[in-house]
């Protein structure tokens, strides 16, 4: 009886033994991800309106929304910072988006050695001094 369950688990590693491994050799090769993958972020700064509404949804205030007016006495986006050692990769910012200007990226080595070096600025505009400074949304 105990020799049964040894011939069988040498059975299934000998069935298994000439598979293909299902391991990739991380540095070299990658594996492809999903679409719906969480990875970093990648912000349109052509669609952004500066509403502010992705910065709102945050739960942990890592984003900040710098936006400027124009001529039009309309916002337009003068820069977007986030502290990606706060990020809990939630996505409620991206959903939040009413433009779809913020959306998740397959990129996914976000380890950096220096803490400084976390903070993600998607978008830095030159500033205008035409009297009428940044605001924060």
């Amino acid at each position: 009886m105990n020799g049964m369950g040894l011939l069988k688990g040498l059975a299934i590693t000998f069935k298994e033994l000439w598979k293909k491994p299902v391991t990739l050799e991380y540095p070299e090769k990658k594996e492809k991800l999903p679409p719906r993958f969480h990875g970093s972020f990648t912000l349109y700064s052509e669609k952004c309106i500066a509403c502010g509404l992705c910065q709102q949804a945050c739960p942990n205030k890592v984003i900040k929304v710098g936006s400027i007016k124009d001529e039009n006495n309309k916002r337009k986006l003068a820069s977007y910072e986030m502290e990606m050692k706060y990020c809990l990769f939630c996505g409620l910012c991206v959903e939040a988006c009413p433009t779809n200007a913020l959306v998740f990226n397959q990129e996914y080595e976000l380890a950096k050695y220096n803490v400084e070096d976390i903070k993600l600025t998607l978008f830095k505009k030159e500033q205008i001094t035409t009297g009428e400074g940044s605001e924060n949304v």
